[in-house]
């Protein structure tokens, strides 16, 4: 593993860098914190970018260096036609920490991104430490949603019925009244978001059933869960608790993103956990 090509500057700075997978896919990614701190890796939700977490990186910092990504078709990482697959999103993150040189990560996996994690730690389980699963689930369906959405976005490719329909499905409806300065950088970002890289992110999502695998999950778990969360429902987070071995569960009562409208607790928890 080669860390030649990443100067001290940017690591300290947390500059946005790039790097090209095996495929050819250039993902963004940052790196926040000091040299001598352990890894934790924040994996984002779909149509979201990786500032997603930067309510985490104050309260993060001080204990871990903190690795943030775009996923391919999210945000500044490249949107390649048709659809994605939770595998090869995996690989693309194994690829970026052998860019790195971080053998094992703590890793933190939201919606789209606990897909993600779960992935990683069934088939590459030497890679993660300690792994956290918020608003995810082992599936969700049905299978025509995702599928009309596609159609929809290679058909029209009009982004504001999607930031309409995340927004709502991500934030609580007192936020959303009250025009929350929290929400619209979200906005933004799905709107200037490529129809291609949604597309085949929903893909990815549509044709993940890891209910098989969650048993198999070695590692020392924290699910993460939202009562009012409307996207992974609370049964999801449920059945991940249950099916993962000896894993701890914490329902909050927020909708999908806890990290961003229950940033405090959502930093207190995850942290505690993790140290």
């Amino acid at each position: 593993m080669n860390n030649n090509n990443i100067t001290a500057t940017a690591i300290i700075t947390g500059q946005q860098q790039y790097f090209t997978t095996a495929d050819g896919v250039r993902i963004a990614w940052q790196l926040d914190g000091e040299e001598d701190k352990p890894v934790v890796v924040l994996s984002n939700s779909i149509a979201t970018d990786y500032h997603m977490w930067d309510a985490q990186i104050a309260a993060f910092t001080p204990h871990f260096r903190v690795l943030r990504f775009d996923t391919r078709g999210n945000g500044a990482s490249g949107s390649p036609a048709g659809d994605y697959s939770i595998n090869r999103m995996s690989i693309d993150v194994i690829e970026l920490l052998d860019h790195l040189g971080f053998d094992r990560v703590h890793f933190i996996g939201l919606s789209l991104g606990g897909f993600i994690a779960q992935y990683i730690a069934i088939h590459m389980p030497e890679r993660i430490d300690k792994l956290i699963l918020a608003h995810t689930a082992a599936h969700l369906g049905p299978q025509d949603g995702f599928n009309n959405n596609i159609k929809s976005l290679r058909e029209h490719a009009d982004m504001a019925p999607f930031a309409q329909m995340f927004i709502r499905n991500w934030f609580p409806e007192k936020l959303i009244s009250a025009n929350d300065a929290r929400i619209q950088p979200f906005r933004e970002v799905i709107l200037a978001m490529s129809p291609t890289g949604l597309a085949g992110s929903f893909a990815a999502v549509r044709d993940s059933d890891l209910r098989n695998t969650a048993p198999l999950v070695p590692h020392h778990t924290l699910v993460i869960g939202g009562d009012n969360d409307t996207v992974t429902l609370p049964e999801h987070s449920v059945y991940l608790a249950e099916a993962i071995p000896d894993a701890q569960l914490v329902m909050l009562p927020a909708v999908h993103l806890s990290n961003v409208e229950l940033a405090e607790d959502f930093n207190r928890i995850a942290l505690d956990f993790l140290q």
